[in-house]
């Protein structure tokens, strides 16, 4: 397992992972400290004092006690050291009893403190322990609270450590928030422009790097608009200054009357020409910056359709499972990149399947033939504008070479893409991709 497998994914997960994994280590440093020294030393001490007590205690009783002079030591303990303790008359300690673990500093410094035996437990249910010491005449059981000997000021120290780092992790989680939402909306707007979409309200902040960036964003996306602005319209405006002297050589066509087979080769040449000049405009149309509106992609796909084969013969379009998403759509865009793809099938091919299919982030249009298709090698080279296959894309069959390239431009336009690839029937498929 490599670590960037159980790191956070996120900007915000990550940065306040910087933050939260230091708090933890620092915190496991100071407790693990604060009881392997602090507690130990403090434990040490408590139960020094408490075996002196107790040594003072026994010492008071001497090693065969009075009924009377255990009365007078019991009263001493319970109002000087809050210690209550009871006589077991003839009591006798049993042989190699267990000491608890926790009592482990305690028995040391009763060891050094007293000579007689003595056995330490703990009460159940109770906050209590008590000790049992063997004198010659019976046992002194002294029933003494916890607090003598154990603080709860490891606890308290816990709590302390675990309350401050809930407080300054909430303070970093707000924070970090702050810092982290123009980062945010910043990706959300190149999204969005990305996908070909109108960005509203968007407001360059935050910190000074989030600033440049935004800028530098705008100041690209500005760029690349003045572009395509200036290539289209370049592009437009030669192909309509085309159409002025073709309109001439028609007129002139149209008065000749001698030599009836060059004037028909000549305007099999004109039309050829017009259709080229068309597509140079369709393709230019296309480049155009269009304003995205919610639609139907299936109506779409329905209406492409129709207008490719008007007789609905050879395109058929499987009705999707589920309901087609509502989405916003380049109407005109997507519907002339439909034809051009229904319209390469049908020549190619002779028929086509279609269908919708919709993912979490983006749907498919696909389209199948049982053409000859597109070699493998050749797929890159014929999206590019104005190129054809002479082994299956010729002059006999008509067209510019731009069909894939308007279809590839308007995938792109809304943040999507087009591939090809074999088709199960035997030809070509072509996907279009587009973000929801």
């Amino acid at each position: 397992m490599r670590l960037r497998d159980i790191t956070p994914k996120s900007l915000f997960g990550r940065m306040l992972a910087i933050i939260l994994v230091p708090i933890i280590l620092v915190q496991i440093i100071s407790v693990s400290i604060f009881y392997e020294r602090h507690w130990d030393w403090v434990s040490r001490h408590m139960s020094k004092n408490l075996a002196k007590d107790l040594g003072l205690l026994i010492d008071e009783l001497g090693n065969e006690p009075s009924k009377d002079q255990r009365a007078l030591s019991a009263v001493r303990a319970r109002q000087y050291f809050d210690i209550i303790f009871y006589w077991l008359e003839g009591g006798i300690l049993k042989p190699n009893q267990s000491f608890s673990a926790k009592f482990k500093n305690f028995r040391s410094s009763l060891e050094s403190r007293i000579k007689e035996p003595f056995y330490l437990s703990a009460i159940e249910n109770s906050r209590q322990f008590y000790v049992d010491i063997q004198l010659a005449n019976g046992i002194v059981r002294m029933h003494i609270d916890n607090k003598r000997l154990f603080v709860p000021t490891g606890i308290t120290f816990i709590m302390w450590s675990v309350g401050a780092s809930v407080i300054l992790f909430s303070i970093a989680i707000i924070f970090l928030r702050k810092q982290v939402s123009p980062i945010l909306r910043l990706a959300k707007a190149a999204r969005q422009i990305g996908f070909g979409r109108e960005v509203e309200n968007y407001n360059i902040e935050g910190a000074t790097e989030v600033r440049i960036a935004g800028r530098a964003f705008q100041a690209m996306r500005h760029r690349i608009n003045k572009q395509i602005s200036e290539k289209t319209s370049l592009l437009a405006g030669v192909s309509h200054d085309l159409k002025t002297p073709l309109t001439r050589m028609r007129l002139q066509l149209a008065v000749m009357e001698n030599n009836k087979e060059i004037r028909e080769d000549f305007e099999k040449e004109l039309v050829e020409l017009e259709k080229m000049i068309d597509g140079y405009l369709d393709f230019a149309r296309n480049e155009r910056e269009e304003e995205m509106v919610d639609a139907s992609l299936f109506k779409l796909l329905q209406q492409a359709a129709k207008t490719s084969d008007p007789n609905g013969e050879k395109i058929n379009i499987a009705v999707p499972a589920d309901n087609i998403p509502i989405f916003p759509i380049q109407v005109q865009s997507i519907r002339r990149a439909l034809i051009n793809l229904f319209t390469n099938a049908i020549r190619y091919a002779g028929k086509a399947n279609a269908q919708i299919q919709i993912f979490d982030d983006h749907s498919e249009v696909i389209i199948d033939d049982n053409g000859p298709g597109i070699p493998r090698d050749k797929r890159d080279e014929v999206i590019l504008p104005f190129t054809r296959l002479d082994n299956s894309r010729n002059n006999k069959t008509g067209g510019t070479g731009l069909g894939l390239s308007i279809a590839k431009n308007s995938a792109l336009n809304h943040g999507g893409e087009l591939i090809l690839e074999d088709s199960p029937l035997g030809g070509l498929r072509v996907r279009l991709l587009l973000p929801l």
